[in-house]
């Protein structure tokens, strides 16, 4: 299997270490220091004290690569419309798309069924180029549920999280799927498929859409957003909100907010990914993870305003300091 993975961070090297070491040809979109370390050393993979190394032929432009088999997105959702707009060139007949991202894809409602199938959002593919160049027909689902990270550029470390639910779009059946989850299986991950994708997207949305965007505003760990009793209400009433909307759409959440928010609070002081992108500088995902949510709400007629509230000082906040655009 050739495989291109487009984006080679944390979740992205260390899907594609696992799937090199299970024998596929792997390939990667890159651009500065990543690239750099790339071409001179490799994919890296810290486990303990060593370091193994897979090949990668990496370079910063799509069309050097050639047609792949899979294509795994593991950009953030902000580049994902540069990304859309690059990738033709590795797409041939049967390639499949996987995203392994955070937040509302921008194929959510082909499949979904009820009153949105097959509609768009305007926070997350606001003039439908994304969807223009990656129909629907071409993704795979995925939800991503690892523990990775990357101590510098080219080098991956993983943590015992070893889990993927894949799926169609439509929820059937197929043999490209089957043909995935072989392949993440053999890749050495707990792989579930699902004949409901979208309601395990909403599912970890539901848990990481109040963690995310609070830990950026205050810049407090996990644990902290989940004992301080004011914000964990807050955080509550947000979720309450969000899983009205997930109910709406034929996404049912059973789980209780406290009992999610005690999933989350197992974790320890851990630090979500967007409050990493603030540390690092870089432009928050807070259209797919929170405006997304608000959008949905309005267009089925649910009010959000404690999602206004959070989504409103988030972004106030990440404007402030330069990483999200101005109004």
């Amino acid at each position: 299997m050739r495989v291109c993975v487009y984006g080679v961070g944390a979740i992205g090297g260390l899907l594609g270490y696992r799937l090199a070491k299970a024998g596929c040809e792997l390939s990667g979109v890159a651009r500065g220091a990543t690239l750099d370390a790339l071409r001179a050393r490799g994919l890296r993979f810290l486990d303990g004290e060593l370091v193994d190394s897979v090949a990668i032929r990496a370079s910063p432009e799509p069309g050097d690569l050639g047609v792949q088999d899979l294509v795994i997105l593991a950009v953030k959702t902000p580049a994902l419309r540069d990304a859309a707009a690059r990738i033709q060139s590795l797409l041939g007949p049967d390639t499949v798309v996987m995203p392994a991202m955070n937040g509302v894809p921008w194929w959510f409602f082909h499949g979904l069924g009820g009153e949105l199938e097959g509609g768009s959002l305007s926070s997350v593919d606001p003039d439908g180029s994304i969807a223009a160049a990656i129909p629907a027909s071409r993704v795979v689902g995925c939800v991503v549920h690892l523990g990775a990270s990357c101590p510098e550029p080219g080098l991956v470390k993983s943590l015992p999280l070893r889990r993927l639910i894949v799926g169609e779009p439509s929820g059937k059946s197929s043999s490209r799927l089957s043909a995935l989850a072989r392949a993440l299986g053999a890749a050495g991950f707990e792989v579930e498929v699902t004949d409901g994708i979208q309601r395990e997207i909403w599912y970890k949305l539901w848990g990481n859409m109040t963690m995310n965007p609070l830990s950026a505003l205050t810049g407090a760990t996990m644990d902290r957003i989940i004992d301080d009793p004011l914000v964990a209400r807050f955080c509550m009433d947000v979720m309450a909100e969000a899983k009205r909307i997930g109910e709406r759409i034929g996404c049912r959440i059973e789980q209780t907010e406290a009992d999610r928010m005690a999933i989350s609070r197992s974790l320890g002081a851990f630090k979500t990914s967007m409050l990493q992108d603030v540390e690092a500088g870089r432009r928050l995902e807070l259209d797919a993870i929170v405006a997304s949510v608000r959008e949905i709400g309005f267009l089925v007629g649910l009010p959000t305003p404690n999602i206004d509230i959070m989504l409103g000082l988030t972004r106030l906040k990440a404007r402030t300091i330069g990483l999200y655009p101005q109004a």
